[in-house]
């Protein structure tokens, strides 16, 4: 029985490896950037109102990542939001390993091609540290989620996770798994 193995995380293994070795000459294998994690978040402000909204969050959510998201709780009040401690506010997953490299294909491959009027992502969005985020304003994007069943349209933030020390670092690891940045 052989184990699978995502077709991005074989990529890495056997071509973008070298690359960024041969680009940026990594005294040991080691410090070659590497992918660490992809946090998914999705803010539902609608649940206030309606505490349904939190439960068809959840849904897509566990759709679009494949595996059980996390609840999160309003941690003071805020009676100008009619917000209560403890209250239910969005959804978050984190993905790591298999699920991550798989998530990440169908992001480049699927999601970003569906979006209307796409022509890239910003190159700027890093935060000094290698790690990249972007946000999408509909997650209908995906091919998971059933347009027809969709009561809300959410939008979610991706933040990609990286090993590297820079930015540049992580732009080019990024750009050799296919990102297509625009500048």
């Amino acid at each position: 029985m052989t184990k699978y193995v995502p077709r991005l995380q074989s990529l890495y293994d056997k071509e973008i490896r070298e690359a960024m070795n041969s680009e940026y000459s990594y005294k040991n294998k080691m410090m070659i950037p590497r992918l660490d994690k992809i946090v998914l978040n999705m803010g539902v402000g609608e649940a206030v109102a309606d505490s349904k909204k939190i439960k068809s969050a959840v849904a897509d959510m566990m759709s679009i990542a494949g595996q059980q998201p996390v609840v999160n709780k309003a941690r003071k009040s805020i009676a100008g939001f009619k917000v209560r401690d403890g209250m239910p506010l969005g959804v978050k997953v984190t993905l790591r390993r298999a699920k991550m490299y798989e998530f990440l294909d169908r992001l480049i491959n699927v999601a970003m091609p569906r979006i209307r009027d796409f022509r890239g992502v910003s190159g700027k969005s890093f935060d000094g540290r290698g790690n990249y985020a972007m946000g999408l304003k509909e997650h209908l994007v995906f091919p998971e989620i059933e347009f027809d069943k969709v009561d809300t349209i959410w939008g979610m933030d991706i933040i990609v996770c990286t090993t590297s020390r820079s930015d540049g670092e992580a732009k080019s690891l990024l750009k050799l798994f296919n990102m297509p940045f625009i500048n």
